[in-house]
This record gives C-alpha cells, structure tokens and sequence, in this order.
C-alpha cells in the first residue's frame, strides 16, 4: 500500500472529508512521485517525516501548491521541500508554537515562520517532532464561538476547510453526526463543492448550484434539502420554503444511509439553488 493509500485509509477511518477528495488524492500522489523521483536519503527523509505528520494527526490534509508537498489542517502546518545538502520542513506558523525539544534550525530570525533542516544521517526525534506537529495544528485551530442552540460561527469560505472547521467545534454527539453526514455526501457525490455561509455548511455540483446544508439546533441537527420538493421519497419535514424539505437527526438516532443517500444523489442532479 503505498503512503497516499495509507493517508487516505487513515482519513477515511477518521470521518474526514478529505477522505474522498479529488485534489487530496491528486496531491498525495504527486507527493509519492517526488518521493520516488529524489530516491537515495533525500526520498527516504522525506517519506519519513510524511508518516510522521500524518501519525500525529489523522485529520492532516496533503496538498501540493507551488511545486512541493504541503501538510494543512484548518490552514498551512508545514511545506517539505528538498535541497542538495537538506530536506527543509517549513513550518508556517512555526514562530508562534512552542519547541521545548529545539527541533527547529533554520529560518530562527523570521517572525512568523520556522523550519527544520534535515541532513544526511541527522536523526529526528520523532515523539517531539509529532508533538510539534500537534501543536501547529492547534495553533491552527482558534476556539470557535457557539451562537444559540450551539451552532459554531464560522466566517464565510469556500472549501473543505472551513466545512472540516465549523464540524471539528460541533457540540457533543452533533459532531459524529455532521461527520458521518458529511463523509456520506462525499461518497455519492464525486467532487462534491463546499462552503460555509451564514454559519451552516453546504453541498453543491460546480455549474449547478447547491443541494444541501445543515445546521445546529440544540436538540436536533436540522439538514436541509433546498429541493426536497422534488425528491422521492419526501424527507419528512416541510418548510416555508415551497421548494425545501428537511430531515432532523436527534441523539442516538442512526439515519437509514441508503435513504440519504438516494436524496443525496437525487438532489445533487437537480438543478440546484444558486444561494450565493
């Protein structure tokens, strides 16, 4: 199994979005090439320090920007890339996190960023480097504000991020729901879009408008089908929306997964709703 193969199981087991996502599979495996095509202890390093990242947090995001691995959970942790003499980990926000192990070596007079250059035969610490890891992450993760009903407030974005963002702070039991609700999406809908407006996540096809949102309530997670007129079944909640219908997932309830989604699949070929 090769590493991209691995990350993906690891994110997938996690409830990730990610899990399932075009452009993360895309990036892993141009992350795989660059570790085959450095080969020698240059490849090695880097393949190493990859596992290390994605053991210290299951939830990390691989992307390639700029021509090299990146590593993100709720915004950049660190870049690899490789040099003649060193692989160079750079960490975006490396000023800000602690380092009681002094792993980091290089950039130290930057305000912002820090990174750690690897040489041949250097060893790394791996406990203290996944500690590291760990807090970039967190230091990636300001507390999120609850408004009423326990809703996360979440600034409005487009992506994956700010989806994984308003889910990670859901309240309680609500999270798992809105995991598995979100993972079940990505499944039957391949390239599925994502955004967060007005504190609630949604689904929509490129081109097609959106099909789906959801939010918090404090007894119930509302989803909401902005077409659910037109799917078959109905969901069994109706709306003052002539075109929406709504299903609500209460603790302990397991929604019937074929049921969402068939709605899933019938609303995502609807013409969907512009909204924004």
């Amino acid at each position: 199994m090769t590493a991209s193969a691995r990350a993906a199981r690891r994110r997938g087991q996690a409830g990730s979005p990610s899990a399932a996502d075009p452009s993360t599979i895309r990036a892993s495996r141009l992350i795989d090439r660059r570790i085959r095509d450095l080969a020698g202890w240059r490849g090695k390093t880097l393949a190493r320090m990859r596992a290390l990242i994605l053991q210290a947090d299951p939830g990390m995001t691989e992307e390639w920007k700029w021509g090299v691995p990146v590593w993100s959970h709720h915004g950049i942790v660190c870049t690899g890339e490789a040099y003649k003499e060193v692989v160079k980990l750079t960490f975006a926000r490396g000023a800000s996190i602690p380092d009681p192990a002094r792993l980091f070596n290089a950039s130290l007079d930057g305000t912002t960023r820090r990174a750690i250059d690897i040489r041949e035969g250097d060893p790394v610490d791996a406990r203290a480097f996944k500690a590291l890891v760990r807090a970039a992450v967190a230091r990636n993760n300001p507390p999120v504000t609850l408004l009423s009903g326990g809703n996360p407030q979440i600034a409005k974005a487009d992506g994956d991020a700010p989806v994984e963002a308003y889910i990670a702070a859901m309240p309680g039991w609500k999270r798992d729901a809105g995991r598995r609700l979100d993972a079940l999406v990505v499944r039957t809908v391949p390239g599925v879009r994502k955004a967060v407006r007005w504190n609630s996540p949604f689904y929509g096809v490129e081109g097609n408008g959106w099909f789906l949102g959801f939010h918090c309530f404090t007894k119930y997670v509302k989803v909401s089908f902005l077409r659910g007129t037109a799917l078959r079944p109905l969901p069994p909640v109706s709306s003052k929306d002539p075109n929406a219908r709504y299903f609500h997932i209460h603790e302990n309830d397991r929604p019937d997964e074929k049921l969402v989604a068939s709605w899933i699949r019938q609303a995502a070929r609807l013409p969907g709703d512009p909204l924004f």
